[in-house]
């Protein structure tokens, strides 16, 4: 069930300079925004705020530029455009399914730019159905293990509250939950002391496949390019 999530760029990445540290700022504020737009801005009652407001903290997003992000998507503050999250569905080399989540003030701007990177890597963009219903929904979690603590008993404590499938690896731990048991699961993993990298509802694929060499190699500039343009948030591929 494990999806390959792109997020924005921000896991286990050391040492940003400042132009890539200021690029991921403006992808977690966009999504902040969004968050603070769709369900208010208090995350106590906002669930999907708390959790991107999550993921600005691991990346060291300063205080002031989460509370501006919060202020723009309830209104409070009015400096520009309005963001829109608009989700793309693509097939990239080897026919890779995509779904490419964007969160931008100017759509056209980003479709020029998306079609742009997509083409010079042998994809394209496809119509709203084309690849959608190759992936669901669901909750996912990660956890750092410590080291010294046995992945296999982490992995118990992950199904008692409420994982539906674990992966590990390099010393992370991969929870997936339905999405509606995210925050119920993210809280019980809480309450056992343990520490969330991140938490979020992603598109999982139904199934995967497999690339040969010289894909894998044209499917890598793709996701790089990708992941250097501001209004694209996630990428999600069926791998």
């Amino acid at each position: 069930m494990s999806g390959h999530s792109h997020w924005a760029g921000i896991k286990h990445k050391k040492a940003l300079t400042d132009a890539k540290r200021a690029g991921i700022f403006t992808k977690l504020g966009r999504a902040v925004t969004l968050a603070a737009r769709e369900g208010g801005g208090n995350q106590e009652f906002n669930f999907k705020l708390k959790l991107t407001i999550d993921q600005a903290r691991f990346a060291n997003m300063p205080k002031e530029n989460i509370e501006r992000a919060i202020k723009r998507g309830t209104g409070e503050l009015k400096d520009g455009a309005e963001i829109e999250e608009i989700i793309y569905e693509a097939y990239g080399p080897g026919n890779v399914a995509m779904l490419i989540k964007t969160a931008t003030d100017n759509k056209n701007r980003t479709l020029g730019d998306l079609k742009n990177i997509l083409t010079k890597t042998r994809g394209k963009i496809v119509s709203a159905g084309s690849v959608s219903f190759l992936f669901k929904q669901v909750g996912n979690i990660n956890i750092t293990v410590p080291e010294g603590v046995d992945p296999y008993e982490l992995e118990l404590k992950a199904i008692d509250a409420g994982a539906e499938d674990t992966i590990y690896s390099e010393n992370i731990l991969t929870i997936y939950t339905k999405s509606e048991n995210l925050q119920k699961t993210k809280e019980n993993l809480e309450k056992e002391g343990l520490k969330i990298r991140n938490a979020m509802i992603i598109y999982a694929p139904l199934q995967k496949i497999t690339l040969n060499q010289q894909d894998k190699i044209d499917y890598g500039k793709m996701i790089k390019a990708l992941d250097d343009q501001e209004d694209i948030q996630e990428v999600y591929d069926n791998l």
